[in-house]
């Protein structure tokens, strides 16, 4: 049964937030015959995104998995709007907000999933001094490095609202609470320096905050049992661990996620926010804390962290030895005889965020922000992070080979 109990909190024009909410940074083509929302447009913008696209093929636990069956980052993003949409049409919230940020709240990561996002921050702070971190990431490329084409035929940045965008960069979902309110400032996105350092802006952001955890523990757990990482003693485990928090008998992803939705829901008040009994807020942390003991810190993830070690600093070594201000684009054409693919990549990458060849960008109807400068080395290294942090895992590795082969 819905029990709309936020109904009277709902991301609509009455809501006092609205107007921030639907802000955007920069001016969005209209159209005279438009019958969306605009966190409608935003959803449509980030689907048709060649961010989203990529998330096909980037990894939510398990790299470059070969087997259809397990979740990969897009899958895992999906869940989430299924679960947020689940709980913001219970509470009487805004749908269709809970949907733009669920599928745009993981755009940030990079190849290779947390262990590709450590690896980066590393060479970010060494190279380009600053983090990595892609809550933080998400954001930056939703404003800067997404596109689309426009009614004219020219890329233009994808250009989401405040509101989506606040979702985005405040989305953390490892931080263990309860209790989760919405913030009252409408503060600069940017001046968020780390996850969990602010509360999202609306409730819907903090639904989909929610629906993030419960949307991977199980599912975590689903793809261990598949690839079979889990041994009769540790599943066993499991199992009592989690029957001594609920009545849940069996080893099933959506019965762990009805119970813990249905929990949500039912103990979840604008005057305490959202609350999961104290009996579920432990069994979610015990699932967790489960999780990464037997499946994230697993033996075979171990060796392939090594391997995706190697491979994102040999893409970044290798790009960033060939620097050089003066007479970049040449380096770049002649490199193309050596790694041809990988230095095409790039340069067409340069091409599109720098100012590589400004007249270049023009001719190939690039309306985008520029936001690297070459002659700048610690923009030449950031450009080289953001272009690897766009790879999909298989990409990465594609890249790697053609390094290394001879």
């Amino acid at each position: 049964m819905k029990n709309k109990k936020f109904n009277n909190h709902k991301m609509t024009p009455e809501n006092p937030k609205w107007e921030n909410c639907i802000k955007r940074y920069d001016e969005l083509y209209g159209r005279t015959d438009d019958i969306r929302s605009e966190f409608n447009r935003d959803y449509n913008r980030i689907l048709h995104s060649q961010l989203y696209r990529r998330l096909r093929h980037k990894t939510q636990v398990f790299f470059a998995t070969k087997n259809d069956h397990i979740c990969t980052r897009m899958e895992h993003v999906n869940h989430v709007a299924s679960v947020s949409y689940t709980i913001a049409e219970n509470f009487g919230l805004n749908t269709e907000l809970t949907n733009a940020i669920s599928i745009g709240h993981d755009l940030g990561h990079p190849p290779f999933g947390h262990e590709g996002e450590n690896i980066l921050n590393r060479l970010s702070l060494k190279n380009a001094g600053q983090k990595f971190w892609h809550e933080g990431n998400g954001i930056y490329v939703c404003d800067n490095i997404g596109t689309l084409l426009n009614p004219e035929g020219f890329q233009q940045n994808i250009n989401l609202t405040y509101g989506v965008r606040d979702g985005i960069v405040s989305h953390c979902g490892e931080i263990d609470e309860n209790h989760i309110k919405p913030r009252d400032e409408y503060i600069n996105l940017y001046k968020i320096n780390e996850p969990g350092q602010h509360q999202p802006y609306t409730w819907e952001a903090c639904v989909v905050k929610i629906s993030d955890k419960i949307s991977y523990l199980g599912r975590d757990i689903e793809d261990a049992i598949e690839l079979r990482l889990l041994g009769k003693k540790q599943l066993l485990r499991l199992r009592t661990l989690i029957h001594d928090f609920s009545n849940i008998h069996t080893l099933n992803n959506t019965v762990l996620m009805h119970d813990l939705i249905t929990n949500l829901c039912n103990n979840s008040s604008p005057e305490n926010g959202l609350v999961l009994s104290e009996k579920h807020l432990k069994l979610m942390n015990a699932v967790k804390e489960y999780n990464y003991e037997n499946i994230y810190n697993h033996p075979r993830l171990l060796y392939y962290r090594k391997y995706s070690n190697l491979i994102i600093n040999t893409l970044f070594e290798t790009l960033k030895n060939i620097y050089n201000p003066k007479d970049l684009d040449r380096i770049l054409k002649n490199h193309m005889n050596v790694y041809p693919e990988l230095t095409r990549s790039f340069r067409s990458w340069l091409i599109k965020y720098s100012n590589l060849d400004l007249k270049l960008h023009k001719r190939r109807k690039l309306k985008n922000k520029i936001i690297y400068d070459i002659n700048s080395g610690k923009d030449y290294y950031k450009s080289i992070i953001d272009f690897i942090a766009g790879m999909t895992d298989n990409y990465a590795i594609k890249m790697y080979h053609e390094i290394i082969s001879f």
